[in-house]
Formats: structure tokens, C-alpha cells, sequence
């Protein structure tokens, strides 16, 4: 890619649309059309012991006046932001480390993992998950920190929109096991504990008991609607994906009839001024359409 220095959507533009929550606006990179809320049946790449690559991997190379160092190992590294797409227009032509770019396979461009390396990569909006082998570099643009192959886009339900907000773990190939969906180091489950308390403890000033049963406090609670979903699945994959960030109980509503959609719920909120701070606290994850509701 440093020879074909490219940004499918170029600017931080994309970054401000994503916020303000207009994804209209925003066509996949190559032109080519996505059915983004449908998943997609497409195999993950394969994570195998590879040597590193001759010409992808220098001490250091500088784009756009900015100079990147690459790592030497991919070792725990795991960082969240957003990823972008390229398709058509590079399709064929050589990547960092010489391959040919094939927008259907399972690849991914980074500016610092070693070439190749295989890492997950999860949508934080969605909870679509797949396994990409980064063979290239970039992107070079805004604020983003991997591009995905289109392929690997489509199967994160993220080729129309044309970006998202992401995880990326890098696995490594000698263990298997590093490739589980869904794993957490140890210090991340205690984490995840200690909010799991913290959600308790408000819940209980929200809605003390009596006789071992919530009453109510008198006064409306508050919360804040994140998403609608037609499928209980994809709105309990938001679910658990919240709680790595919120210390606030993240709620998935049952649907009062077949065609109502499963709401995701944050709270009950003390008041309407937290429940503004976390609704501006979301949309700098992406999370840009919330709103708050009464009940």
C-alpha cells in the first residue's frame, strides 16, 4: 500500500457523519452495494505460523510527513476505533508485502502490526465478529485504525456505512484458543466484574424493596434507548458489548409483539443531565442516535 498510498474515504468528514449519525451519506468505499443489516455466510481467515514478511515490515517509514514504527511483535496488542473499507479500485494491486490485494478474501491493512498478522475484529455497534490476516498498510487518513478487505467488511455489516467502531485483537497462531470469540483477559473479567456492582448498587438507590420486592420510587425513571432491532440476537450482542464500557445496567426490552422491535436500554439514570453526559459519551463511540425515554 505505500507504494499505492490510498484512502477508500478519505478526510475526517467521515468521522463527523459517523457522529452525527448520518449513514445515508455514506456509501461503501468501492461503489459496490450492501445489504449491511443481513449477516454474511463468509468463511474467517485461517490463523496459521507464517514468517514475517521480507519488504512489509521496516524500522520505520514515513507517509504524509508522519513516520510510523512497526512492531516488532503482535503480542496482546488490542485497541478500539474505527475501521474503513477498500474495494474496487485497489483490487489486484500489490500491498505492503507484495501479495496481490484481493477484496474478497479475509485481509486487513495497519499501520504498525507485523505483516502478516491475524487479528479479530469485532463490531462494538453490532456485535458482528470475524478473523482478518493484515497483509498491508494503512490507513493514512483521519482518525481510523484498520482498513478491512470488502469482504471482511460485508461480514461485519459495515460496506454500506463504510466504517464502524471496532476492536481489533491480534491472535496468535500458535494458540488456537487466542481466536475465541468473545474471550477477556483476566484483568478485563474483573473489570467487567466491578461494573457488574457498580450497575447493582444503582439499581438499588433507583428502586429500593420492600419484602424482598422492587418498589417504585415515586418519581419516572429514566433511560436511555441505544438501539432497535429486529432480531433479539444482534440486540443482546449490543448488549454485552456496552457493559466493556458503561459501569450503567444495559437492558435488552421483550418486544410487546411480533413486529415491535428489542429495544436496548441503558439505566434507570439518576437524571436527565446523566443521561445526556452518557448519551455524548456514546456518540463517540458511533453510538450517535440515542435518545431518552420515560417510564
Amino acid at each position: 500500500m505505500l507504494s499505492k498510498l490510498r484512502d477508500c474515504c478519505s478526510g475526517s468528514s467521515v468521522g463527523l457523519l459517523l457522529l452525527l449519525g448520518l449513514p445515508g451519506l455514506l456509501g461503501g468505499c468501492s461503489g459496490t452495494g450492501d445489504k449491511a443489516s443481513e449477516p454474511v455466510e463468509i468463511a474467517d481467515a485461517k490463523p496459521k505460523i507464517e514468517p514475517k514478511s521480507k519488504y512489509g515490515n521496516p524500522k520505520s517509514y514515513v507517509v504524509f510527513g508522519k513516520r510510523y514504527y512497526p512492531k516488532a511483535s503482535s503480542k496482546g496488542h488490542v485497541e478500539r476505533g474505527l475501521a474503513s473499507w477498500y474495494g474496487k479500485k485497489f483490487h489486484g494491486r500489490k500491498t505492503s508485502n507484495g501479495e496481490r490485494y484481493n477484496m474478497y478474501a479475509m485481509t486487513a491493512a495497519h499501520k504498525t502490526l507485523p505483516l502478516p498478522t491475524y487479528a479479530r475484529v469485532t463490531n462494538l455497534t453490532n456485535g458482528r465478529s470475524t478473523v482478518v490476516r493484515i497483509n498491508d498498510r494503512g490507513p493514512f487518513h483521519g482518525n481510523r485504525i484498520i482498513d478491512l478487505s470488502y469482504s471482511a467488511a460485508r461480514k461485519l455489516g459495515m460496506a454500506a456505512k463504510g466504517v464502524a467502531v471496532v476492536e481489533v485483537r491480534a491472535i496468535d497462531p500458535g494458540r488456537p484458543k487466542s481466536a475465541r470469540r468473545g474471550g477477556f483477559p483476566a484483568s478485563a473479567s474483573k473489570i467487567l466484574k466491578a461494573k457488574a456492582k457498580a450497575r447493582k448498587k444503582l439499581i438499588a438507590r433507583q428502586t429500593p424493596a420492600v419484602k424482598g420486592k422492587p418498589r417504585a420510587t415515586g418519581r419516572p425513571l429514566l433511560y436511555l434507548q441505544v438501539g432497535a432491532f429486529s432480531s433479539r440476537v444482534n440486540a443482546e450482542h449490543l448488549q454485552r458489548r456496552l457493559a466493556n464500557y458503561i459501569a450503567e445496567q444495559v437492558r435488552v426490552r421483550t418486544r410487546e409483539d411480533s413486529k415491535a422491535p428489542y429495544k436496548v436500554h441503558i439505566g434507570p439514570l439518576g437524571s436527565r443531565k446523566r443521561a445526556n453526559n452518557l448519551s455524548r459519551k456514546l456518540a463517540s463511540l458511533g453510538l450517535s442516535r440515542s435518545l431518552i425515554v420515560v417510564e
